[in-house]
């Protein structure tokens, strides 16, 4: 998945979950922060990030932000940090790599009391898949939840419903940057999720984490690297 038109920034600090102040060619600016989680890691002063500009141009804020540049000097430099790109990224790759290249798949798919991220039918196979995008990396180790998550835990209890249905079910972990040795749940910051991620797991549900290929203007799935749970 690529972004038109990324335009470089210099932030300054975020006003609030979902605005930030940058400076853009010497102008402050409110940009869009395209993600609620904390992320304080990662928005650091004078950090370079990077902007589009949405289609809408009926917002207040001219720009999204969607990367920055980490400064970390190998693989794992830059760091998509925009939430909806796990998905887009997923619904290009699904295909040819889970699934078949003519593999149906549905995005937004409601079963039960649960809406996930796609439904795919291949064949005989039947499968739901829930998407969830991972930015914090500490120690090598990728880390997901960054903030406590009830949503999260439901989406797993909907999945193991469906895996006992029949069903393929799939948590699909997207960790938008590269220079993760593994995964693993956050237990320190949300244990419950943790506990419920287990459980899904020795119910049949399919845990899987990719790390990405990043630059400021695109992120592409690249690898499948360990869970450790």
């Amino acid at each position: 998945m690529r972004y038109p038109n990324i335009t470089a920034g210099t932030f300054l600090h975020r006003t609030n979950r979902f605005v930030a102040r940058v400076d853009v060619g010497g102008t402050e600016q409110d940009v869009h922060v395209k993600n609620t989680g904390r992320l304080k890691e990662l928005f650091l002063p004078g950090t370079e990030v990077f902007l589009t500009a949405p289609e809408s141009r009926e917002r207040r804020t001219k720009y999204d932000l969607v990367s920055l540049n980490a400064g970390i000097k190998d693989a794992s430099r830059y760091v998509n940090v925009d939430s909806n790109a796990p998905n887009r990224a997923a619904g290009e790759w699904l295909r040819g790599s889970l699934f078949s290249e003519n593999a149906f798949t549905r995005a937004e798919t409601v079963h039960g009391d649960s809406r996930f991220d796609f439904y795919v039918e291949d064949g005989l196979r039947r499968a739901f898949i829930e998407v969830k995008g991972v930015t914090l990396l500490q120690n090598g180790k990728a880390l997901f939840p960054d903030a406590p998550t009830e949503r999260g835990i439901k989406h797993m209890e909907g999945l193991v419903q469906c895996v006992a249905e029949g069903y393929e079910g799939y948590l699909l972990f997207i960790i938008q940057r590269k220079g993760a040795a593994a995964f693993s749940p956050n237990d320190i910051t949300h244990s419950a999720f943790g506990d419920a991620l287990r459980k899904a797991a020795s119910a049949g549900v399919r845990i899987l984490a990719v790390d990405c290929e990043v630059t400021p203007e695109s992120m592409c799935i690249d690898s499948f690297i360990p869970v450790e749970l």
